[in-house]
């Protein structure tokens, strides 16, 4: 066994080499590559890929800081409309909208706490679709404009009325009137 010291671009290697004879089958070196090749190819390789990761760290964090510029903050408050009492554990659901208006794949989904309360930060500037759904309220459905770093968002949730029958009378409707012949 010997060592040996290789200088590459200011980067030193101090390295151990065996005989190639004594070397294992699967750690003998390539033809035609000596040691200190190897030795060179190795520290050529680490300074890439540190080079690399550390390009990658940067490109996250500038990502991350512009990203952090154009998102917004969104805080629910679930209500009864007759009494103004919250409800909890109403389930908010929110949905990015396409320019054409039609509602992107994904979503996200909170729930309200005992005071009605919900909330979210990182929400990206643009349309957004709130639907509201609780047990025993009819479903909230509205599209907001996300424009201010700071939304906030009160849902008053109505009672479900009555279904509608065409077999019952209705007398606040109008009614067909044939014409006499």
């Amino acid at each position: 066994m010997f060592s040996k010291c290789i200088t590459n671009n200011g980067v030193r290697a101090d390295i151990r080499f065996r005989d190639e004879a004594s070397a294992p089958a699967g750690q003998r070196l390539r033809r035609g590559m000596t040691p200190t090749l190897r030795a060179l190819k190795i520290t050529e390789y680490m300074t890439t890929t540190s080079l690399a990761c550390t390009l990658l760290t940067l490109a996250m964090l500038v990502s991350g800081a512009a990203a952090e510029d154009k998102s917004a903050l969104l805080n629910f408050l679930v209500v009864r409309d007759y009494n103004g009492k919250p409800i909890r554990n109403a389930s908010v659901v929110m949905h990015p909208v396409k320019k054409d208006g039609k509602q992107s794949r994904g979503g996200l989904q909170l729930k309200t706490d005992p005071d009605g309360k919900a909330s979210f930060e990182g929400v990206p500037y643009g349309k957004l679709r709130v639907q509201v759904l609780a047990t025993g309220f009819q479903t909230f459905g509205d599209d907001y404009d996300i424009d201010q770093p700071v939304e906030e968002i009160t849902v008053k949730m109505k009672r479900p009325r009555g279904q509608y029958s065409i077999y019952e009378d209705h007398p606040t409707e109008k009614k067909d009137e044939k014409p006499k012949n």
